[in-house]
This record gives C-alpha cells, structure tokens and sequence, in this order.
C-alpha cells in the first residue's frame, strides 16, 4: 500500500530546457524514466512516484528562486551506497557542476551523513545521501 508516500513534486522553473539538460541525466542514474513530455514540461517517474518540471509564466519570472525563503529547501535522493555517491560526484563535477560545501564533502551532513550536495540550474539544492 502506498498510503502516505510522496505522489509526485511539481517545481516550476526558469529555463525548461537547461532543467531538463541537468535533471535528466541525473534522475535516469537513480532509475527513473522518462515519464511525461510535452512543451512546457516533463516528468520523469520511478516507481508510483514522479516529479515533474513546468515552465513558469514569463510574467511569474520577477522573483527568482531562494532555498532559504518560505517553500522549499532541497531535494534528498537515496543512493544505494557511499561508493555510488562517490561515483555520482565525480559526475556532476565532470559536468561541471559545483558540490556544495567542499572543505565538509562528503560529510557536510554531519559525521555520519555521508552525502553530496549540489544545486541545479535555479539553484535548488539537491543532496544524494547514502544509507548509513
């Protein structure tokens, strides 16, 4: 029974095509597929859950995104291990994308919090934990 799990999470973006160029790769890594697809947005999905990315509205653009206003703060995705999470970081930083706090990577968490931590193109954080 999935009573009480997380149907999908829709996130309202600047650029749907540098989102889709960021997220893609990385969510297909996790074992989500491609989902939904259509001008203004897609979904990937994994499981009975799946999260979706839309355009925002030109005239919705003035304010841009800040984790640290009301809403949301992150995104935390297991990984099957502290190797994969290893493996997944030198992937983004392949990519070019910059791990947040790197003199605490990958404990930035706490000491037994062995994780990456990085931003996507509208600087929402996204963290791949490994289990404990």
């Amino acid at each position: 029974m999935s009573k009480g799990l997380l149907h999908h999470i829709e996130i309202y973006v600047s650029d749907i095509n540098r989102t889709v160029d960021f997220w893609s790769w990385f969510l297909e890594e996790l074992g989500y597929t491609l989902f939904q697809d259509w001008g203004s947005g897609r979904s990937w999905k994994i499981g009975d859950t799946y999260i979706v990315f839309v355009q925002t509205e030109d005239r919705f653009l003035d304010i841009p995104y800040h984790r640290c206003r009301v809403g949301l703060n992150h995104l935390a995705f297991h990984a099957s291990s502290r190797q994969h999470v290893d493996e997944m970081t030198n992937k983004l930083k392949e990519k070019g994308i910059n791990i947040l706090y790197p003199g605490k990577h990958p404990f930035a968490g706490g000491d037994k919090h062995y994780a990456v931590y990085f931003e996507d193109p509208d600087r929402i954080k996204v963290e791949l934990v490994s289990p404990e």
